[in-house]
């Protein structure tokens, strides 16, 4: 697994890869701070959470290396309320054995270009403060930090800081007030 994945294809995830997001998913939530969960998801979880993408019209991309799937990345609503309509929250996640090898790059590039193609205005990330591996990647792809809520998770029987991370990205124009 050293070839570089630039090139390799984002591919829309299709049920058929709820299993292998459930497996990725579960091991950031079981092993890391990537997520502020600590129960893992079953099957009828992910598919009820599919589901509810699909419905949305939102995407769920994936690279797929050596016949399974490497990694995958989606966004969804920041907030429930009309206003934040054109800001969205993303999630890339990588397999561990796919890590630091570009896949995540390319994945939130890829959800970078589908927001903007659809309209939206931002793009956020929430990251806990010790990942630094996910905030390089996010200030690489232009995002600046926006502000951190101390001690907003308890995980590991310690607090964790979860930073926010944004990223303008055309959208509306902002209007001068």
């Amino acid at each position: 697994m050293t070839a570089s994945p630039v090139g390799w294809p984002v591919i829309a995830c299709g049920e058929r890869h709820l299993d292998e997001i459930r497996a990725i998913y579960n091991e950031a939530i079981e092993k890391t701070t990537a997520v502020y969960e600590e129960t893992p998801r079953t099957s009828a979880m992910m598919a009820d959470w599919f589901a509810a993408k699909q419905q949305a019209g939102l995407p769920v991309l994936g690279i797929e290396r050596d016949g399974q799937l490497a990694g995958f990345a989606t966004w969804g609503a920041f907030r429930p309320y009309s206003a934040y309509a054109r800001t969205a929250e993303h999630s890339v996640y990588v397999a561990t054995a796919w890590q630091r090898q570009g896949i995540g790059r390319q994945l939130l590039n890829r959800v970078i270009d589908e927001a903007t193609a659809r309209g939206l205005h931002l793009l956020v990330a929430g990251i806990d403060a010790t990942n630094t591996p996910s905030i390089s990647l996010h200030r690489q792809a232009g995002f600046c930090h926006a502000g951190t809520i101390r001690e907003a998770g308890f995980k590991f029987g310690r607090w964790l800081d979860l930073e926010f991370w944004q990223r303008p990205l055309g959208g509306l124009p902002v209007s001068a007030s």
